[in-house]
């Protein structure tokens, strides 16, 4: 059903339908702050719905529930399908890492009676949006003996937060002369840690005290944070949005809100004539790039082991595999924003409630960077979106001239596979509060189920 909204054709057993889906989603997004807690929950869903890691077959057979991770942040669940890889799959991609700030490699530092943690914004923030909020810590400190610590501080509602201070409205008349890249420097998005002295301390009482803190909870030392990678993300759960619930804020429906509907619909689609598959990458908002990114071999090397199992492997079945596939780059849209309707085209924007956004091609200014799905494919999925009763509409990232964005598609179609960008209209996209509409995501987790079934 093209570009209707979705609200109006649900019946009431649907309407709950709608509202208990979002309820998992919301729980998945506040326990999935960073790429390693959204692939350890990723991993506890399929194993709760009967897939097993891929090391443990000798062989595929149809039906068969493979996952597999790598470095611990990249998973992939595979449902072997009646016909052989060669044939090709059928998958769904989506990103798990989402704009925040990371600490630098030597961040502790003491100032005028303050511990601050230094940090570098990673990805696209504005960062004036980072400031005075609650904020968390998650992510992991490596030892040299091996010993791997897990931090999480800020969500538990016994924790502490921690945050990144503003200058007072009273003393800002020079900074209010800034623009709004400058007015709050990538090297002022520092932490405050603390602010109590060390008794016992000469020097640095106050980073003494934290760092004894640290030590005595979770074993480490100021060194250790040369081979730690720890994320800060806001504080708190995905909550309703909207005084009829109809949407969900939260941090990190970039992509996140793509990586939850895709995974679900390949554990719960059942078995397909090809074989399905949920891919879940990091590195998007950097480029992709690494060994955890859309470019690295990971993909082409998982699928690789997949022929091996089936018996007979060759590097010429591996490459009828890739180009028989067909894919959908499941990333989120800009929706439109009654707020600032001038940085849109009204007839080619992605509007609430109206169901999955395709994006033929994203790219900036003349298609630069954009996939550019062919018209034979898109004319298929019209049919299948249509035949399944799914609401879907179809949009591009602002004006021409406004700016521009990309997602994985044109990776994966260098392997040339039928590649094309679906996924969920979001406001105050690369926010620390994103916003989506809850018919949005159920009809983006339809539409995914479609797909894979009958394409």
């Amino acid at each position: 059903m093209y570009s209707k909204n979705a609200w109006e054709k649900y019946s009431n057993e649907e309407f709950q339908n709608v509202m208990k889906f979002n309820e998992d989603y919301k729980d998945y997004i506040s326990k999935g702050k960073t790429e390693r807690k959204c692939v350890d929950l990723a991993v506890a869903i399929a194993e709760a719905n009967g897939f097993k890691e891929l090391s443990t077959f000798t062989s595929l057979n149809k039906g068969d529930k493979v996952y597999v991770t790598n470095k611990n942040k990249n998973f992939a669940a595979f449902v072997i399908g009646e016909e052989g890889l060669e044939n090709g799959l059928r998958v769904l991609g989506a990103h798990i890492d989402s704009p925040r700030l990371d600490i630098k490699q030597n961040p502790l530092y003491e100032k005028n009676g303050f511990t601050l943690l230094d940090t570098h914004y990673y990805g696209g923030v504005k960062k004036y949006q980072w400031v005075t909020i609650p904020l968390a810590l998650y992510g992991v400190v490596c030892k040299k003996d091996g010993t791997i610590i897990n931090i999480e501080i800020g969500d538990d509602p016994a924790d502490p937060v921690v945050g990144i201070s503003d200058l007072l409205i009273h003393l800002a008349g020079d900074q209010l002369q800034k623009t709004a890249a400058k007015v709050i420097e990538g090297e002022d998005l520092d932490l405050t840690l603390g602010n109590m002295p060390s008794k016992d301390a000469e020097k640095d009482k106050v980073k003494t005290y934290i760092l004894n803190l640290l030590k005595e909870k979770y074993d480490f030392e100021e060194e250790d944070f040369l081979s730690a990678e720890i994320e800060v993300v806001p504080a708190g759960p995905a909550r309703d949005y909207g005084l009829d619930r109809s949407m969900v804020a939260g941090y990190g429906h970039d992509d996140r809100v793509c990586a939850y509907t895709s995974l679900r619909a390949v554990l719960d689609a059942g078995i397909g004539k090809y074989t399905t598959c949920a891919i879940l990458v990091d590195k998007e908002e950097v480029g992709s790039i690494g060994a955890t990114g859309a470019q690295s071999k990971w993909f082409e090397n998982i699928v690789a082991e997949l022929i091996a199992l089936e018996g007979n492997y060759s590097d010429l079945k591996l490459r009828r595999a890739f180009t028989n596939t067909k894919m959908l780059s499941s990333d989120v849209s800009a929706g439109f924003d009654p707020l600032y309707p001038g940085v849109n085209d009204a007839k080619n924007s992605a509007y609430f409630g109206n169901g999955i956004v395709f994006n033929k091609y994203t790219g900036a200014r003349g298609k630069s960077g954009c996939n550019d799905c062919m018209p034979e494919f898109f004319a298929e999925i019209r049919k299948v979106m249509d035949e399944a009763n799914v609401n879907f509409q179809t949009a591009e990232l602002g004006k021409v001239d406004q700016g521009g964005g990309g997602t994985i598609a044109y990776i994966l179609g260098n392997y040339n596979m039928n590649v094309v960008d679906a996924g969920v209209a979001v406001l105050n996209m690369h926010s620390p509060m994103e916003i989506v509409s809850k018919a949005d995501v159920y009809e983006a987790y339809q539409a995914y189920k479609a797909f894979i079934l009958n394409i």
